[in-house]
């Protein structure tokens, strides 16, 4: 038996306050080990037989230390896992239960994969070795090999064939996990290997590794390049994606967009670029009119911000000068999936600066700021693109906020008046927004005006209670007000996971985006419908989600959550809010439920 140590250093360069005096007597310890030296604040999970050597270690040897969390479903483990590290940029421990809680999972690791979120999944199989198996269950629930469920949508996989094994490939998981571009990682431990008894010391690496190599610098000679494109620019434009989640990303960019005069559209997978800044266009597709330059910025999607899509015909067209010039600073062909398509149409570019945004847009901007200090007549020209692009905001937001009182009183009523109502009850608040931006309509009315206001937008039905329980999980310690504008069929599928809320006390402020149906399809069916002159009035069928209506408030209720509604009545809602706020700020979770028109 071996003593673990008593204070550790984290692969961070971290003292760690984590202290064992225990002995290592089984496998399992080890793994545990390694999970407190990488500072893993938690573990999500759904109880499965194929990890009970690591349950027990991870109690009794680890003292819970991270701290342990059950999901009602494995979906949920990773989904919580996926918004913690969004929101703040820390990877996540999950344990999935052998062949069929991967199998369960599936959907929130591609997910994970697609959002460059990086989560450490760690499953058990087994046992290989076949005279270790309990009859029928071990073998229906074992793969060879089981991370080829996932291999296609994780940036590694592997299945240590002893302890030797796990100190290496744990250390080797984390680097890649949190190499750039981020993404989930899958570890697999045989359940003979856990159970087994220490008999070998496997060597560790030393406590001074570096856990993460540093970051890539994009060629100074391509970011030159860049830099003479903007200068001779008439109208340039900033195109960042997943540039704002880097540290100082948010930063940097309102920064390069000053220096150079250049209007910002942030696509919101992360939070990029204030939406009240001056040079802001992002939603106002018209301000596009006339970009002679596209800078993207960490981006994989060119398309979908630059081009109007008519969606019942799928013809895009580009808004853009139809020979603007394209540039790119970021990682789009790295770790690119050779199965699934979500590297999206790719965009010829004149200059591609491979590598983190992180490092290269201060020396870009310096490089911009030496270069326009000494010429009058493009400081000239910057200021007056400044102001122009500043005016058109201006008279944007304006409008938006008019636009927004239209038919103000109708119940149910618009999800604009919803996100005023909100907006009204948490402006003064350190407020956060977890995922569903109300089809953009907050990006239009709330002030996004710090780079923890809202992590990113979500990636589809089944993803966002998960995803915001896990932003809520991190900005906990922080004390914010974090809210979740949650649809209704979406915490159909994982209604669950409010009970993970109560039962971990997690703070959040759910208000119910509630039309009643699953509606971004039902619009599809109303575009086939008037497309081939077919009844449209029959589009919901399919779609609705009537008779019955799922009481919400009541489904709160029933799992220990603060649940008020339906409420249908818009002048109802802002009270509903107040006490609902007052739950939250005592630590707990409260959900409204709010009825929305369709749209």
């Amino acid at each position: 038996m071996a003593k673990a140590a008593r204070k550790t250093t984290t692969a961070k360069g971290k003292k760690s306050n984590r202290t064992n005096d225990k002995l290592r007597g089984w496998q399992s310890d080890v793994i545990v080990d390694l999970i407190q030296r990488y500072d893993f604040e938690y573990i999500t999970l759904n109880p499965g037989a194929s990890f009970r050597g690591l349950h027990d270690s991870l109690i009794n040897y680890g003292c819970n230390d991270p701290q342990m969390m059950l999901c009602n479903h494995e979906e949920i483990a990773v989904e919580i896992a996926h918004g913690y590290a969004k929101a703040c940029g820390k990877p996540m421990a999950v344990i999935l239960h052998n062949l069929v809680g991967l199998l369960h999972a599936n959907m929130a690791i591609y997910y994970a994969f697609i959002d460059r979120v990086p989560i450490f999944i760690m499953g058990a199989t087994g046992p290989m070795d076949e005279g270790k198996r309990r009859p029928h269950i071990d073998w229906t629930h074992t793969a060879l090999v089981q991370g080829n469920a996932v291999r296609d949508y994780v940036k590694w996989d592997y299945q240590p064939t002893s302890i030797h094994g796990v100190p290496e490939s744990f250390a080797r998981a984390y680097s890649i996990m949190t190499t750039e571009p981020k993404g989930p990682i899958y570890m697999c431990y045989d359940a003979a290997l856990q159970e087994a008894p220490i008999t070998e010391e496997p060597r560790m690496h030393p406590a001074a590794a570096v856990a993460t190599p540093s970051k890539m610098m994009p060629d100074p000679a391509a970011i030159e390049q860049i830099a003479d494109r903007l200068l001779k620019s008439d109208y340039p434009l900033l195109l960042p994606e997943y540039a704002g989640r880097r540290e100082g990303g948010f930063e940097n960019i309102v920064r390069l967009a000053e220096t150079i005069g250049a209007g910002v559209w942030d696509i919101n997978n992360a939070l990029n670029f204030p939406n009240r800044h001056p040079l802001c266009v992002s939603l106002d597709k018209p301000a596009l009119k006339g970009v002679d330059v596209v800078l993207g910025l960490d981006v994989k999607d060119f398309e979908k911000a630059t081009h109007e899509l008519n969606s019942t015909t799928r013809v895009v067209s580009p808004i853009v000068n139809a020979d603007a010039e394209w540039l790119e600073m970021g990682f789009a062909e790295v770790g690119i999936s050779k199965w699934a398509m979500d590297y999206c149409r790719m965009q010829p570019c004149s200059v591609r600066a491979l590598g983190d945004t992180a490092l290269g847009l201060p020396v870009l901007t310096d490089m911009l700021e030496k270069r326009i200090a000494g010429d009058s007549r493009l400081q000239a020209k910057i200021a007056a693109r400044k102001a122009k692009i500043g005016k058109r905001h201006d008279e944007t937001w304006a409008k938006w906020q008019k636009d927004a009182k239209k038919d103000w009183d109708v119940a149910p009523m618009t999800t604009e008046r919803l996100a005023l109502e909100v907006w009204d009850v948490i402006k003064d608040e350190d407020w956060v927004l977890t995922a569903n931006t109300l089809k953009n309509g907050v990006r239009k009315l709330w002030d996004f005006d710090k780079p923890w206001r809202h992590p990113g937008v979500e990636l589809g039905t089944s993803t966002q209670i998960g995803m915001s329980l896990g932003v809520a999980l991190a900005h906990k310690k922080h004390k914010r007000l974090v809210v979740d504008l949650q649809p209704d069929g979406d915490l159909m599928f994982d209604a669950g996971a409010l009970w993970i809320a109560a039962k971990y006390e997690i703070p959040i402020l759910i208000v119910m985006y509630n039309n009643r149906a699953y509606y971004n399809d039902w619009e599809h069916q109303i575009r086939m419908a008037r497309l081939r002159g077919t009844d449209e009035a029959k589009a919901h069928i399919g779609m609705d989600l009537y008779g019955p209506e799922p009481d919400f408030g009541a489904l709160a209720r029933s799992m220990g959550v603060y649940g008020e509604g339906p409420i249908e009545d818009p002048k109802d809602v802002k009270a509903a809010l107040q006490r609902a706020l007052k739950v939250v700020k005592s630590g707990k979770p409260a959900l409204i439920d709010t009825i929305t028109r369709h749209r």
